[in-house]
């Protein structure tokens, strides 16, 4: 049987499985966070069709089927080391407060993009941008990407697409 490897880490690199502070952990987004994700993404609409980029009006019209169908796949894809979706839950796991994922860049100069969330009823308190850069060193210190794209954060949606190719 012949098999293609896509990940975009090396194979010996060990992805890391948790990232914990003193208010949240981020683990693997599994099937099983089905209803705690579906929450937090429909009472968070209107803040994350700023994150994805445009035309999407993702999470318009989401389904509970629909949410665990996403979940399947970002389980996958985190299993395969294509892409890794991690969640952002509180330290009790009784809430969702968030997601982060990472993704194979094709633009030139970044090897990797990352989005993330935090739940709209969280941003006054500033958790998003706590996270931002929680995430951001993160980055630095354990994964193994040379340059992380931050597209909708760091730079526009359209100077992200505007780049080269690479």
């Amino acid at each position: 049987m012949c098999t293609t490897s896509l990940s975009f880490v090396p194979k010996e690199f060990e992805v890391p499985a948790v990232l914990e502070t003193g208010e949240y952990r981020l683990r693997m987004l599994t099937v099983n966070d089905v209803v705690k994700d579906f929450d937090a993404v429909v009472t968070s609409a209107d803040h994350l069709k700023g994150i994805f980029p445009p035309p999407s009006t993702w999470p318009d019209g989401l389904t509970l089927e629909q949410d665990l169908i996403d979940l399947g796949w970002h389980q996958k894809e985190f299993q395969r080391r294509t892409s890794f979706a991690y969640t952002l839950m509180s330290l009790d796991e009784t809430c969702c407060l968030g997601c982060v994922y990472f993704y194979p860049s094709d633009r030139e100069g970044y090897d990797a993009y990352a989005l993330l969330w935090a739940r709209q009823s969280e941003l006054a308190s500033g958790l998003e941008d706590r996270l931002f850069a929680d995430v951001r060193q993160w980055l630095a210190d354990a994964w193994p990407f040379e340059s992380v794209g931050f597209p909708g954060r760091d730079t526009s949606w359209d100077e992200w697409f505007a780049l080269p190719e690479g």
